[in-house]
């Protein structure tokens, strides 16, 4: 199959699932083309089926901001045309699947309807729980929804949502996040310490896109009553909006010289092949992709009974899920972990052997599937 995939070139979770979906595709003989408004944060390294075009937006005086999703339509039309395309899966409802929406009625004129790529769209959560939650909005996410040939959602908690926020009249199929174990493994650099200047103790991490809903505030305080148990660094991965008001917090706190601001960091393993815990509070999550890279390379979690984490989290088996805003349990179940070596080493285990459950290999076969039904039901 020819493969178009649209996403986000940013730190998340949706750009990371579309980079690696198109890295195994290509991997498996299909040929697949990125359009994004910039190389894919995990893409990495190409290969002869694998192609990426930038979408430049023209800035005019006229308009008050750039006009991308115009212009990836104008591009997604081009490249669908001379390359025959047989299917776009675009990554998020907005502006993505509308823009390839516009794409097709671009071709009409140029392809008949038997010919033109079949539109697959995959909802990540900020389209449906965010941009879908404002009345403004929910109306065009409802039609992009409407229009797309196929939808697919990360988790079965985020169907759920779109059903009763968008009650769409088409079917919404689960295709879970996944996860290379052959990457994601507990493999530490030997020097690794070392280079990051720490010693034997515990390391907790937790890896974002630093938004509200990821609740880095609750983190430092979770971490401040850690420290004053244990000795402990804690590492945030990652960048955005929340990463100010965190620094502040924790030299309030007394504690900014135990807490690392890692940034953007690319290549996570070594990172996680050292961690003894995660702490993913966050208020809701789709799927909660970085807890779960975290578990392949044997790292228990401690997270929220929020969105999709249940739906890959058994509390007490992979570490422990709390309602959010529970700093207190967090707390107290993050120390009972990080205190007790065999319940530990008894929880990494069954953490890995989750991960395997959502192989990337499994996974893009219920892609290619989903794909092969789309081009069924156009012939």
């Amino acid at each position: 199959m020819k493969i178009g995939i649209i996403c986000h070139p940013t730190y998340g979770g949706s750009g990371a699932i579309a980079a690696e979906l198109g890295k195994a595709l290509a991997t498996k003989g299909h040929t697949v083309h990125f359009f994004s408004q910039a190389v894919p944060f995990r893409l990495g390294a190409f290969s002869r089926n694998l192609f990426y075009h930038e979408t430049e937006v023209k800035q005019y005086p006229l308009f008050e901001s750039p006009l991308y999703s115009l212009a990836l339509a104008s591009k997604i039309a081009e490249v669908a045309y001379y390359e025959k395309l047989d299917v776009i899966h675009a990554h998020y409802a907005i502006p993505h699947a509308l823009s390839a929406m516009l794409a097709r009625q671009i071709l009409e004129d140029k392809c008949s309807a038997t010919k033109c790529f079949r539109l697959a769209t995959t909802l990540h959560g900020t389209d449906i729980t965010v941009v879908g939650a404002d009345r403004g909005m929910r109306d065009v996410v409802r039609l992009a929804i409407n229009k797309s040939d196929g939808v697919t959602a990360v988790s079965s908690y985020l169907k759920a949502e779109t059903v009763r926020m968008f009650g769409p009249n088409k079917e919404i199929e689960v295709i879970s996040n996944f996860v290379d174990t052959s990457f994601f493994f507990r493999s530490p650099p030997p020097d690794i310490r070392e280079q990051l200047g720490l010693g034997g103790e515990k390391i907790v991490i937790h890896i974002s896109n630093f938004r509200p809903v990821k609740c880095i505030s609750d983190i430092v305080r979770i971490f401040h009553a850690l420290s004053q148990k244990i000795e402990a660094t804690m590492l945030l991965v990652g960048d955005g909006p929340e990463r100010s008001g965190a620094e502040t917090l924790a030299r309030e706190l007394g504690i900014a010289d135990r807490i690392r601001f890692m940034g953007k960091i690319d290549d996570i393993v070594p990172l996680l092949s050292i961690a003894d815990l995660m702490l993913m509070p966050s208020n809701a999550e789709s799927f909660g992709l970085a807890a779960l890279e975290a578990m392949a390379c044997g790292v228990p979690v401690v997270a929220t009974l929020a969105g999709g984490f249940p739906e890959f989290i058994v509390s007490g088996t992979h570490g422990y899920l709390l309602p959010p805003g529970d700093i207190e349990g967090m707390t107290r179940k993050a120390l009972l972990l990080l205190s007790d070596q065999a319940h530990w080493r008894a929880s990494s285990e069954a953490c890995v052997r989750q991960a395997k459950r959502y192989e990337t290999a499994l996974l893009v076969e219920q892609y290619e599937a989903f794909y092969l039904r789309l081009l069924e039901g156009n012939r």
